[in-house]
């Protein structure tokens, strides 16, 4: 297996480390199937010359002959060295590591079966057992052919990541003519031409062009998300109904993909609170099986049992005891969770804080951006005239259509919303820091801020009007034909998905927070509209984290959920940071977990999927450990006299089935969030 980390891919850069993790999993699911038919074939004759096999079948005269003993040691002794092989060599890694387990009670068993059985073969007196060993061996390459084609599946999400690049680019050169390059040969300034149903070759920016593109498999959004000119695009992503030029920003191990695959690996591999529990119980599992192993060798010997008897149940023990289920009871949901999560644009970056986000008592919010969507809209719409709400809307619509001011902007996009169209102004003139007027459709319209009006004298003495400005609303009056209409107030907007995320997070009993630096009316507005448990105002920047500190010092345990951004020490500080709506700048450092979309539910999701690995990981733990409780005193014999006996292959048959029990509980995890 060649493992050089220097050799280069079709899609840029080194070979992923994942790509290498995978093609070393497909050789040893290849090499454990291989030996397993092999050694399926070559267990035949050792079968039909084992004399209790004979026996059972009533043919014993008819194929038996002399030297017989010698032909079966011969295929017992290819079938151990070729087919035991994996075992023991396992076993010798793992002493040298000073870290016994599985491998060396596998190995141990079979080097006792067939040594003891072969010296009987070649005359001391006992009872050979080779037709066992050959099952044992067999079922034990089954096992593990089975274990690894799961492993393998659980990290399939993971797997296809690394496929979705293409391997070559249309470089469009400076005549406009176009030619296909390796993605790895492509450079900073670059540009691309990507045709329609095209993947998008690395991470730029659209410089010509206008198009739709599907991120489903990198983002988790099934909606295609149009794209312009001096839009991001993300490679990988899939192009829509139109070609597209694009300017390369980011290559080989900068794109946003190479960064996701890199996060989702050593997640997958970094170590965790439950993963060390559990492989300190494969630890004294390991030394337990030997323990009872050598009693049950003794106890037999001492009552007067024959050596063959005595030395079968010893390795019936030591491989039933193999804690292969409790060593891939986590590492299993550990795959499972983590690339699920990635499928659907939640990257884990620490696992222990992802675990932490089951035991969540408070979740703490930004407000802009996190909660709100970071511009301004429409909120309110007060009529003060006898002109309809439609018809002020779209006389403001219509003047503010040739301004650029945010203001502006938030009106025309919510006329847009309602289906409304406008007409555009003439005579536009602005009012220099107050507004702008124009003539729209024959009447003289004026949109200006309150401080137009008390430079004229005027004033507006409505409730609806006082209420918004208590708010902390932008409010801006609509003035026609020099009466006053109506008027508009403006708010950064609150995303549809915060309020179903807070009141998902609420029926988990989770309480819910917002931090934020604007003034005290409007983050009071926003905790009104979303029903928060608690909010916080005016909070500098670096006064955050002391915030997070105050929460905690409660008793409480927190997450924190802003943009990473200015909020990047009050992530650090919870015990649970998740930075949201990352887009491509998904290297947010100072956060546990990034959120690729701006969508609160993605916060709930993590909970929600936290809570239920931790449950897959504690039912694969007792299901292994509990197994065994009831395995060991089964294999050492203690049910003999009322006629239950476990041969070592039923042995390795009841061990290879508990871990194919945990390796399908772990994949139900992703059938229940499916």
């Amino acid at each position: 297996m060649n493992h050089d980390h220097h050799e280069h891919t079709a899609h840029g850069g080194h070979k992923p480390r994942s790509q290498d993790h995978h093609s070393h999993h497909a050789h040893m699911v290849a090499d454990f199937k291989r030996r397993f038919w092999v050694c399926l074939v070559l267990t035949v004759p050792v079968l039909v010359l084992a004399p209790m096999i004979q026996t059972w079948l009533g043919l014993r005269d008819a194929l038996s002959f002399s030297g017989d003993g010698y032909v079966q040691c011969a295929f017992a002794s290819v079938l151990f060295f070729f087919g035991g092989w994996p075992f023991l060599t396992g076993m010798s890694n793992e002493l040298r590591k000073k870290q016994p387990g599985m491998m060396t009670l596998i190995a141990l068993a079979i080097t006792v079966a067939y040594v003891y059985s072969s010296v009987v073969a070649f005359g001391l007196p006992g009872k050979v057992f080779f037709w066992e060993l050959a099952t044992l061996i067999d079922i034990m390459l089954l096992g593990h052919w089975i274990e690894m084609r799961s492993v393998m599946g659980a990290s399939a999400a993971l797997e296809n990541l690394v496929k979705l690049m293409p391997a070559e680019a249309h470089l469009l050169d400076d005549d406009g003519s176009t030619r296909d390059i390796s993605v790895a040969d492509l450079k900073h300034g670059n540009f691309v031409l990507v045709k329609p149903g095209e993947k998008i070759p690395t991470d730029g920016v659209i410089t010509d062009g206008h198009t739709t593109v599907n991120e489903s498999m990198l983002t988790g959004e099934s909606t295609p998300v149009e794209k312009a000119q001096g839009n991001e695009v993300i490679g990988g992503s899939i192009n829509g109904e139109s070609a597209i030029s694009v300017e390369v920003k980011k290559t080989g191990d900068e794109t946003y993909l190479a960064q996701v695959i890199e996060m989702v690996r050593q997640a997958q591999h970094s170590r965790s609170r439950t993963q060390d529990l559990a492989n300190r119980a494969a630890l004294w599992l390991t030394l337990i099986a030997i323990t009872a192993g050598s009693l049950t060798l003794i106890v037999w010997l001492a009552i007067g049992q024959e050596f063959a008897f005595a030395l079968e149940r010893t390795v019936t023990v030591m491989v039933i005891t193999c804690p292969h289920a409790l060593g891939l009871a986590v590492p299993l949901v550990v795959a499972v969770s983590t690339s699920l999560s990635a499928r659907h644009g939640l990257l884990i970056r620490d696992r222990s804080a992802f675990e932490r986000a089951r035991n969540l008592n408070a979740i703490v919010f930004d407000k802009t951006g996190t909660l709100t969507e970071g511009r301004f809209g429409v909120t309110d719409i007060v009529l003060l005239d006898d002109l309809d709400e439609r018809k002020l809307l779209t006389i403001a619509a219509s003047l503010e259509s040739q301004s650029e001011h945010p203001i502006a902007a938030g009106i025309v996009r919510h006329a847009q919303d309602q289906g409304l169209a406008y007409l555009a102004p003439k005579e536009f003139r602005a009012i220099p820091g107050k507004g702008a007027g124009a003539t729209v459709d024959g009447l003289s319209v004026k949109v200006v801020s309150p401080g137009y009006l008390n430079d004229q004298g005027l004033s507006v003495n409505d409730e609806r009007v006082t209420r918004v400005v208590q708010e902390g609303k932008t409010v801006v009056y609509v003035i026609v034909n020099e009466r006053l209409a109506g008027a508009i107030a403006l708010a950064d907007i609150i995303r549809p998905e915060s309020r179903q995320a807070i009141q998902r997070l609420k029926k988990m009993g989770v309480r819910v927070m917002m931090l934020t630096g604007d003034a005290i009316a409007v983050a009071e507005w926003v905790a009104r509209e979303l029903d928060l448990d608690e909010y916080f105002a005016e909070v500098l920047p670096d006064q955050k984290a002391a915030k997070i500190k105050d929460i905690q010092s409660r008793g409480l345990t927190v997450a924190m959920t802003g943009d990473g951004v200015n909020d990047a020490p009050a992530l650090t500080q919870a015990d649970v940071g998740i930075a949201i709506g990352a887009g491509t700048d998904v290297a947010v450092e100072s956060a546990d977990i990034v959120l690729v979309r701006s969508d609160p539910r993605d916060v709930t999701a993590i909970v929600e999927l936290a809570g239920a690995t931790y449950r897959k990981m504690v039912q694969n733990l007792w299901w292994a450990t509990g197994y065994n409780a009831f395995a060991i005193p089964l294999a050492a014999g203690v049910f003999y006299r009322a006629g239950v006996v476990l041969s070592p292959a039923a042995g390795a048959a009841l061990m290879s089935l508990s871990t194919v029990i945990v390796a399908i509980n772990a994949k139900l995890l992703r059938v229940r969030r499916d």
